[in-house]
């Protein structure tokens, strides 16, 4: 079967953009690398904003416990921030596990909130479970060496408080 010149020219067409289509789905990772060659640069890519490192509410009870441990563990990597620490407590801890977490750390000879003499490397906090008026989530404290800790961390839903770790 014999096509039309016009007909040629309509599947010519097709055939390239559809080859620039593939080139700029495929080609994508090599265009971020730099390694590509540069006739595919011709192809335009739109990129998606960049996910949020991290996101939260303040009504959020397991956010605010992430936000205090965040908050705490950067108080104690950085020198001379012992007022901060406190500060940190006094804003995020009830009043009675403030004085439960003093004769925690008298007794054992390390931070109550971090149960270690040490300051963790990273940590991650995940809702656990809720009930009576409560929230616990579990805080996982990664060290530069030894094993991970995790400690479950009980919040009060009505004042966002927290009112002990375990």
């Amino acid at each position: 079967m014999k096509l039309s010149r016009s007909t040629t020219i309509r599947t010519a067409a097709a055939t390239v953009v559809a080859g620039l289509a593939a080139t700029a789905v495929f080609a994508t990772p090599a265009l971020a690398a730099g390694t590509a060659p540069s006739a595919v640069h011709v192809a335009t890519v739109a990129k998606a904003a960049p996910a949020p490192v991290r996101s939260g509410s303040p009504a959020s009870t397991e956010d605010r416990v992430a936000d205090f441990y965040g908050a705490y563990i950067d108080a104690h990597w950085g020198a001379g921030n012992g007022n901060l620490v406190t500060a940190l407590r006094s804003a995020y801890l009830t009043k009675g596990f403030q004085k439960q977490l003093t004769a925690w750390e008298n007794k054992n000879h390390a931070d109550g909130v971090l149960r270690a003499q040490s300051d963790p490397s990273s940590w991650a906090v995940t809702a656990s479970n809720a009930g009576m008026g409560h929230l616990w989530t579990t805080v996982v404290l990664t060290w530069a060496h030894g094993k991970p800790t995790t400690v479950t961390v009980q919040s009060d839903l009505a004042t966002g408080l927290i009112s002990g770790i375990e």
